[in-house]
């Protein structure tokens, strides 16, 4: 008979998690706090973690998609030029289906080919309906690149919190080769938006491929809010520590306890802040990026997403996700020093 436990186990890992592998961050940040406590004689509390935001439903972050006028439609589809096909394309059946990276390559194809159609138009009487379907076509571009960028499924993915923490360890090529495409997006969108509809779009869909398949932005995001709440803890020790019993006086002498020695070399800074500078690293590789994406398209942006973004992507709002991390290393590394000072003590940079 199966242990009920394990089975439970299981189906939880399942519907909560996805079995996301186990990084260690909790344990490690976990015990941080549990060292610093007992090398300073006192009683660990770890707070409650709240989950970082959840990136908007996708019908939260589509924007609906106008369209010409279908008799304009009808009338430029029977029109003998380039834009005669891409007109038709978009009336076949599958062409009503479009997923929004297609129907982004679709509203570019159509601009340039209706420019292109431009002279003959002219001899031919029809310029003025073209210039309207381009200039229709130009406003509402881009509404197609937004639901093409933060629209697509594959977003959820990459922003999910249910695959853990980010790794620990120094490098991380994932991070690195997610934010390269990015990067490349981000020229793409500001061409786009600079009324470049030749940029190209072909490699967009690895990209996103990419997003699908990992998920280093919720993993940051859980770190970070990990980070703060037991950087917190442990800052909330030393406080106490500091404010109503000095680590070093004149009985005890100038030397701090082994415990807190260690505490402080080997749990700080041996362990905890190599982590915390990956992330900070990981933030200006992988988040800075993500939040260019989003900014450089502001002006589109839906609300229930600018709520997100600026809790979640805005590195610059004091009150985001990661404004509240930078308050506790501060608070943390300021509080060590606090500590040390009373032993006569410089803490290691």
């Amino acid at each position: 008979m199966p242990d009920t436990k394990c089975l439970t186990a299981v189906v939880l890992c399942v519907s909560l998690t996805a079995c996301a592998p186990d990084s260690g961050v909790p344990e490690m940040m976990d015990g941080y706090v549990e060292q610093v406590a007992e090398a300073l004689e006192l009683s660990p509390s770890l707070s409650g973690v709240a989950p970082v935001p959840q990136i908007p439903r996708r019908r939260e972050r589509v924007l609906e998609m106008p369209d010409l006028d279908m008799g304009m439609l009808d009338f430029l589809s029977l029109y003998g030029c380039e834009l005669q096909y891409v007109v038709g394309e978009k009336n076949s059946i599958m062409g009503r289906v479009m997923q929004p990276l297609n129907r982004l390559r679709y509203e570019t194809r159509f601009i340039r080919a209706a420019r292109d159609c431009m002279p003959e138009a002219e001899r031919e009487g029809v310029k003025g309906e073209l210039e309207e379907a381009i200039e229709s076509k130009s406003e509402t571009l881009a509404i197609a690149l937004w639901n093409a960028t933060w629209g697509v499924e594959e977003m959820e993915r990459l922003f999910t919190r249910s695959q853990g923490y980010y790794p620990k360890g120094s490098g991380d090529p994932v991070a690195a080769e997610l934010a390269a495409g990015v990067r490349q997006l981000n020229q793409t969108v500001a061409g786009l938006l600079n009324g470049d509809t030749s940029e190209p779009l072909d490699y967009v869909g690895e990209v996103q491929q990419r997003w699908q398949a990992e998920h280093r932005a919720g993993q940051l995001m859980n770190s970070a809010r990990l980070l703060a709440a037991r950087l917190d803890d442990a800052t909330a020790l030393l406080v106490e520590r500091i404010e109503t019993d000095p680590l070093c006086t004149q009985a005890t002498g100038s030397e701090p306890p082994g415990a807190v020695a260690k505490a402080y070399v080997q749990g700080y800074v041996e362990s905890v802040k190599p982590y915390v500078d990956s992330i900070d690293t990981a933030r200006g590789t992988l988040i800075e990026p993500l939040g260019n994406l989003a900014t450089q398209q502001t002006e589109i942006m839906p609300d229930a997403f600018r709520q997100w973004y600026r809790q979640s992507l805005d590195t610059e709002n004091t009150a985001s996700l990661w404004g509240q991390l930078d308050r506790a290393v501060e608070a943390h590394s300021r509080h060590w020093q606090q500590l040390l000072d009373q032993c006569d003590v410089s803490p290691e940079p």
